[in-house]
């Protein structure tokens, strides 16, 4: 009954309004980590395994001086340590801080679910031995920190992304994601966090594809806040631009519809033009459980490697 309660209780770390309570971007981390490995293991998808551990299973070729006896005498297979060094991947978390991403009707802000689910995946991909960096731009890079697997890394990583707050400007991301590929020129994971409300949907997919050139494997986490879709605001409503600060004033039930047929024409032709480059989107909204991002990525690794 205890380990019942507390797998409950890590569980609920998954959800937003949750982790928002907590200062701390090292516990929200590790508890969103937590919290998904436990549901991992409860979903049809248990078979998926998560490596945490300092060894990997010997392989034909590697020096029998490095095997790990202890650990053969008590699981009777093979395993030699791994040492620090040691890689599988290298990820580059992208996260966007342009001044719209500072947008919250419900408490927290597309730019905190987008620090949040950016500690949690390098957490993650820490914990798997793997290299990541973390970048943070709008209409340009503002911090870079490169790929490493280090354990002692996250908390440099953990603190860019803790001192990092929305920028007052304009969305120019096709732009910056055209510098960031030349930067990162060696093929890797690419983890894109940021919303494309207010871009020509031809210049996000060069971006892009500036990416693939260089043989990248590239994940979009799409941020969204749930009125970005739904529109469902009552009344005469003055809308402010937090970019530019120009207002529209109108009635939103008169606009709403059609407001929904373009966002979800302009998401579907994003999506589907991204799958023809064989690059994962994926909409999360403000209010979707971190798990769904978590899943999505665990996915694309199990695919590579």
């Amino acid at each position: 009954m205890l380990g019942k309660k507390k797998q409950q209780n890590n569980q609920k770390y998954l959800m937003p309004e949750v982790v928002a309570k907590i200062k701390n971007l090292d516990m929200i981390a590790r508890f969103i980590v937590e919290g998904f490995l436990v549901g991992l293991h409860k979903s049809p998808f248990h078979g998926f395994s998560v490596e945490f551990s300092e060894h990997r299973q010997y392989m034909p070729g590697d020096n029998i001086r490095d095997i790990d006896w202890k650990v053969y005498g008590r699981t009777d297979r093979y395993y030699i340590k791994q040492y620090e060094e040691e890689t599988n991947m290298k990820a580059n978390i992208l996260v966007d801080m342009s001044g719209s991403m500072g947008y919250s009707s419900h408490g927290i802000t597309k730019f905190q679910y987008a620090r949040y689910l950016a500690a949690a995946l390098s957490y993650l991909l820490l914990k798997q031995r793997d290299a990541v960096g973390v970048t943070l731009f709008s209409d340009q890079i503002h911090r870079y920190l490169p790929p490493k697997s280090t354990n002692s890394y996250i908390k440099y990583l953990l603190k860019e992304l803790e001192k990092a707050e929305p920028q007052k400007n304009e969305t120019v991301v096709s732009q910056t994601l055209h510098e960031m590929a030349e930067k990162m020129k060696r093929p890797g994971l690419i983890i894109l966090i940021s919303e494309f409300l207010y871009e020509d949907i031809e210049k996000i997919l060069e971006g892009l594809r500036h990416f693939r050139y260089y043989n990248h494997e590239v994940i979009v986490f799409n941020i969204l806040d749930p009125k970005d879709r739904n529109f469902d605001f009552t009344d005469e409503a003055t809308f402010v631009d937090m970019e530019t600060g120009e207002e529209l004033k109108t009635q939103p039930h008169l606009i709403k519809n059609q407001y929904r047929e373009m966002i979800d024409g302009f998401y579907e032709e994003l999506k589907n033009e991204c799958h023809n480059m064989q690059i994962d989107f994926q909409n999360i909204f403000t209010t979707d459980p971190f798990d769904k991002a978590m899943m999505r990525y665990l996915f694309k690794r199990k695919q590579l490697y």
